[in-house]
């Protein structure tokens, strides 16, 4: 579906355009053209590819999708795979952009994903002398944007991460805890799956050769590379905290089936003692002379009783019990 197609001269809008019209237009030197594009079909990118003269190769990548974030260059273009995530109902919902950039234009397809990118155009068209630089801009401008709504996530994983934490030492809460610990886990090993690449693309934009259409802009890709660094480091350490609260959940389930154990095993000498008093009166040997005493039997339950008590008493001081 196509969401916009505007032309735009020395950085101010010109007018929006139809697709047959990209042509006419992608040739002048002073010309930007910003094509926009939403869940495309194969033939609007095949248009597309003729339109621009794209590479086939780009055309299939963001046609299949599924592409791990990266850049590449096909002769004077340059194509961008980005992965906007957002939160819906508790989970990261991942979807795809795909941004192909040339001297004088953008195209962005965006696929899988209801976040849309209005307020990008809005500010490089109150920025005319930015957008005047060029395509090496915009790509900038939707690079930073998706970066941006990075933060909140990571934000949102630490506050649920604190509210784990908050809860390990709760009684009987450890078992739950593990599986809510190993569901942030994957949530943040998909937003890690996000960022690494994404890092390690944006560093071919600045410093050093870059491509041409982004020689102008480095400084800018500079502040994106520093900001997925950033956010790269946080999810670092949230992956570190989240494995270091397993453990500690684990141990708190070997505490606590430690502290059975210990009770059952002080339970056990008790009724032990009991049984092998019970046991050595019970064998009926007719030389136990307190087996015919008239107060052999209340004697017995109370030898049980003093033994069992004082071994009640050991184990509790002990905090067996």
């Amino acid at each position: 579906m196509l969401v916009t197609c505007t032309v735009y001269q020395e950085g101010r809008k010109l007018r929006d355009i139809s697709i047959v019209e990209i042509s006419d237009y992608v040739c002048r030197s002073d010309c930007l053209v910003w094509v926009a594009l939403k869940d495309a079909e194969h033939a609007e990118l095949e248009e597309m590819r003729l339109e621009f003269g794209l590479h086939e190769l780009a055309i299939e990548d963001a046609h299949h999708g599924h592409q791990r974030p990266k850049i590449e260059e096909y002769d004077e273009s340059l194509f961008t795979v980005m992965k906007p995530v957002e939160m819906v109902n508790g989970e990261l919902s991942v979807g795809e952009m795909a941004v192909f950039v040339g001297k004088n234009y953008v195209l962005s397809v965006r696929n899988h994903s209801e976040q849309n990118f209005r307020s990008v155009r809005e500010r490089c068209e109150r920025e005319p002398h930015l957008l005047q630089q060029g395509a090496g801009f915009v790509l900038y401008a939707l690079m930073d944007t998706v970066v941006d709504r990075y933060f909140p996530l990571v934000e949102a994983l630490e506050s649920e991460l604190e509210t784990i934490e908050d809860e390990i030492f709760v009684k009987g809460s450890a078992r739950s805890n593990i599986e809510r610990l190993y569901e942030l886990k994957g949530k943040v090993t998909v937003l890690k799956h996000v960022v690494a690449p994404l890092l390690e693309a944006v560093a071919k934009l600045h410093g050093g050769w870059v491509p041409q259409v982004c020689d102008n802009t480095q400084e800018y890709f500079r502040d994106v590379h520093d900001h997925l660094a950033r956010i790269n480091a946080s999810i670092d350490a949230i992956r570190d905290a989240i494995s270091v609260a397993i453990q500690v959940n684990l141990s708190m389930v070997t505490i606590d089936q430690s502290e059975v154990s210990k009770r059952l095993a002080a339970w056990a000498g008790i009724f032990a003692m009991a049984t092998t008093l019970a046991g050595i009166w019970g064998m009926n040997f007719e030389v136990m002379p307190e087996l015919k005493w008239v107060y052999g039997y209340p004697v017995a339950l109370l030898a049980i009783a003093i033994i069992c008590g004082i071994l009640y008493i050991r184990f509790k001081r002990a905090e067996w019990l």
